[in-house]
């Protein structure tokens, strides 16, 4: 028998991730929030941690594991569980996430992902959002990189559909030692039945854009440390310091 096609796989993990569970979340299952279309090789793994906290006593702390595995094609499959304080209410989620490439990044041209994910909330058990993004990247050089998102998101618990977008930027020192990032994101009510809803409209907070601007310190290949300034990062209006972390290693190829 042959195998399917590797669209039609990668499709199918996508609804069985949002089959399962949705929760909001970051776009990119990190403390930065604009993804980029690069996907490491089969067997690499990472663990991204972070915490942030904003001026309104707000606050966010969340892990994300991640592996490169072999799914017809390289896919990094990650979950993100995190612990969130929002005036005064605390919640638990899980959010899974599947990412793959499909058009390599090259210096002078762009390269293209797909990325679907979900968030469960484990405080309620509610399936609440369901994303999906096109993250592309375009190397200026060795040093300089530049990434676009655009993407769908769905808010189930009040049923509105979003356009998601993002544009950021990496600078790093030739020794990759230092990284400076900026990047701005956010989303759009997609449909006019969502601004109508019974629900009212969703404060203008929610829809303006957000913005972070972060310094990384990878002093070996193995490990990195950020420390993020952010401003309306949850669509509350308040400025954020997030200090994120990242350890990466090997389990070996396929």
């Amino acid at each position: 028998m042959t195998a399917p096609p590797k669209i039609v796989c990668l499709l199918a993990a996508i609804l069985c991730i949002g089959a399962a569970s949705s929760r909001e979340a970051n776009a990119a299952g990190a403390a930065y929030q604009v993804d980029t279309a690069d996907v490491s090789e089969v067997g690499s793994c990472k663990v991204e941690s972070w915490y942030s906290v904003a001026a309104n006593r707000d606050a966010f702390a969340a892990t994300s594991p991640a592996c490169v595995v072999d799914l017809y094609r390289p896919v990094e499959v990650s979950t993100q569980f995190n612990r969130a304080n929002s005036g005064g209410v605390w919640s638990s989620g899980a959010t899974p996430k599947i990412k793959t490439n499909l058009v390599p990044t090259a210096i002078g041209s762009w390269g293209y992902a797909i990325s679907g994910q979900a968030g469960y909330d484990l405080s309620t058990g509610y399936n609440t959002t369901l994303a999906a993004t096109i993250p592309a990247t375009l190397r200026l050089n060795n040093v300089v990189r530049i990434n676009l998102n655009g993407g769908w998101q769905w808010d189930r618990l009040l049923d509105r559909h979003y356009l998601t977008y993002g544009a950021g930027f990496d600078l790093r020192t030739p020794d990759n030692i230092w990284t400076l990032t900026g990047e701005v994101f956010g989303q759009l009510v997609a449909t006019r039945a969502a601004i109508v809803s019974d629900d009212g409209p969703p404060p203008t907070s929610i829809v303006e854009p957000r913005v972070q601007v972060g310094l990384r310190w990878r002093p070996v290949d193995q490990f990195n440390v950020d420390l993020i300034y952010g401003r309306n990062i949850q669509g509350e209006n308040a400025n954020w310091i997030t200090l994120a972390t990242t350890v990466r290693f090997d389990v070996g190829g396929k």
